[in-house]
Order: C-alpha cells, then sequence, then structure tokens
C-alpha cells in the first residue's frame, strides 16, 4: 500500500484518487453500504433481470416494505446504480432499470449469491455443529 493511503486509512481520511473503503470518510464506503445491505444487493439482483415498476420490485424483493425500498432505490439511484424513468402519465409510471454501472456491481453480486445458494448446505451444517457445540457447555 501506498504511504499516502496508509496515511490516509489511518487518519480516517480518503485520498483520491486512491478511494479506501477502509477509511472512515471515504464515500466508497457509503456506496459500498448501499450495494452490500440487504436490500441494496437483494434489489440490484432483482434489477439485473430487466425493467421494473416500484410495485413489481417490491414483489421480487419479498419482505422489504415500501419505506425501505424507496429509500434503497434513491440511495442507487443517487451513486448511479440505476436509472429512474419517471414517464407523465396518468396515473405517473416510473420504471427503474440498472445503469452499465448498476449491471456491473449486480453481476458481481449474483456471482456471490449463487456461490452462496450452492453452498447452503455447507453453512447449514457448520450451523448446526456450532449451535451444538454451544449448546453443550
Amino acid at each position: 500500500m501506498e504511504p499516502a493511503v496508509q496515511t490516509a486509512a489511518a487518519s480516517g481520511e480518503c485520498q483520491d484518487p486512491a478511494y479506501s473503503v477502509f477509511a472512515r470518510n471515504c464515500p466508497s464506503r457509503g456506496t459500498l453500504e448501499h450495494i452490500t445491505g440487504r436490500w441494496g444487493a437483494l434489489t440490484l439482483g432483482a434489477l439485473h433481470d430487466g425493467t421494473f415498476r416500484f410495485n413489481e420490485l417490491r414483489r421480487r424483493v419479498d419482505g422489504v416494505s415500501e419505506k425501505m425500498l424507496s429509500q434503497t432505490l434513491q440511495a442507487l439511484e443517487r451513486d448511479g446504480l440505476l436509472h429512474r424513468d419517471a414517464q407523465p402519465t396518468n396515473p405517473p409510471r416510473v420504471d427503474y432499470t440498472l445503469t452499465p454501472l448498476g449491471r456491473e456491481v449486480a453481476q458481481r453480486l449474483l456471482s456471490l449469491i449463487h456461490f452462496m445458494e450452492g453452498h447452503m448446505e455447507d453453512v447449514l451444517e457448520s450451523r448446526g455443529r456450532y449451535d451444538e457445540a454451544r449448546l453443550q457447555r
């Protein structure tokens, strides 16, 4: 790591162009939180399949509240990961789609999601062993 980056990370500052999510005040940390938060990751994954309206997304991302989905969409739009297309119709129609950057992020997330889905038996076995060991203490 470059000395300037080490100093920046140690001080909690972010130095351009070496953005570091490990630096407290670096804007990359906020974007990473938007992407990797529960609703951000699921929303990006859902949008990878195409363009959706708000209620379609809400059905695809089972369990998300209207408020949380709205906040998530706003954060992802602000970060340049999705595009919001509001059409002046009656009633208004709003479509959400990934930007090229959002599509790349979603592809990477989906790789992780598919990896985890394919290894859930291992995870569940590990959880069982862990829980059993905790009960015996």
